[in-house]
């Protein structure tokens, strides 16, 4: 792995299933020639096989504590509950080792080197498309620095976060970012978020081709779509505001260089609770209905968004590679 000083790409996994994105992300920093040393933070709910899995894709596993902002109300605003971990985020200013780093998203995909990056300084990002005047904290070059940190969480106890989640806070703390220094607002491409498709489409048709990092936004992420193995496509779900193309492009990585490291073989009590986790090591060789049965509902709350659903929203031929033919037999009787 060819890497140069002392930079890093950071990202953050507070579970198996966000472990999967990390993977994906990873391997595609990888195939675009990133010099730079790759970093995931995890947390002590990631499990111990999927921890293997990332010693093989990141230079530095690195674990943290567990961080929630509690603010419910504005995160049901945003419908969007599940960001209150997000807060774990803000461990990545004591990554000191490391002069400078980028932080991405486990949901980013990145499309071309974006090595150039790490000329920028601290805090460089790219406007949120839904309020401009924020930066997406979904992708942003920073410098760690463990009084940072310390401040932020002081910010954060004191004065919270607008959203629920970090982008509020780091917004509210780095609020000269939209009027001070116009070279720390990075260009659009390196933060493409899928929504923006189709708030102007014929920009996306224009410059489609310049984008660098795909940040796949909202409550439904890649590894939900549901995907042919016989055709090997994915078809993305409605109203999920995700560009097919970019998801074909996540998928290709996740079945060519991630899903293959997966144990198929392996009993699911023994394995971790992430979704793809058990979607790709379902074994099926237990006796009677009851144990599928039994397989299922140990199964997270997300696979509820699943081949259970009617056949024209999730075709069939999705189910051989995740092993759902047999399931969807038992769940019929």
């Amino acid at each position: 792995m060819a890497q140069s000083g002392n930079e890093a790409f950071v990202t953050l996994a507070t579970n198996d299933t966000y472990v999967v994105g990390s993977l994906v992300l990873g391997e595609s920093l990888r195939r675009v020639g990133t010099q730079k040393k790759l970093v995931v933070m995890i947390t002590k709910e990631v499990s111990e096989a999927f921890r293997n899995n990332l010693q093989n894709v990141f230079d530095d596993v690195h674990v943290v504590d567990l961080l929630s902002s509690e603010d419910f109300k504005n995160l049901q605003l945003l419908g969007r509950p599940d960001l209150h971990v997000t807060f774990t985020k803000l461990h990545c200013w004591n990554l000191t080792q490391y002069s400078k780093c980028v932080f991405l998203d486990a949901d980013t995909l990145v499309l071309q080197n974006v090595d150039e990056l790490f000329e920028k300084e601290e805090l460089s990002a790219a406007p949120d498309p839904g309020w401009p005047d924020c930066f997406n904290s979904g992708v942003f070059v920073y410098t760690p620095n463990v009084e940072t940190y310390k401040s932020l969480m002081r910010f954060a106890s004191t004065q919270g976060t607008f959203d629920g989640g970090d982008q509020g806070l780091l917004n509210l703390y780095f609020n000269e970012w939209p009027t001070k220094d116009i070279k720390k607002h990075l260009p659009f491409i390196y933060n493409v978020v899928s929504q923006a498709f189709y708030s102007y489409l014929p920009a996306f048709r224009q410059f489609k081709q310049n984008v660098k990092i795909v940040h796949f936004i909202g409550a439904i992420k890649p590894w939900q779509h549901p995907y042919s193995s016989s055709t090997r496509t994915v078809t993305p779900l409605p109203h999920s505001g995700h560009d097919a193309e970019f998801l074909q492009r996540w998928w290709d990585i996740f079945t060519s260089s991630v899903q293959p490291k997966f144990d198929p073989s392996a009993h699911l009590d023994s394995m971790p609770e992430g979704l793809i986790g058990q979607l790709a090591s379902l074994g099926f060789d237990h006796d009677g209905n009851r144990a599928a049965m039994d397989d299922f509902q140990k199964l997270p709350p997300l696979l509820f968004l699943s081949p259970i659903l009617p056949s024209n929203l999730w075709p069939l031929d999705f189910l051989p590679d995740l092993g759902f033919k047999t399931l969807v037999h038992f769940l019929k009787y």
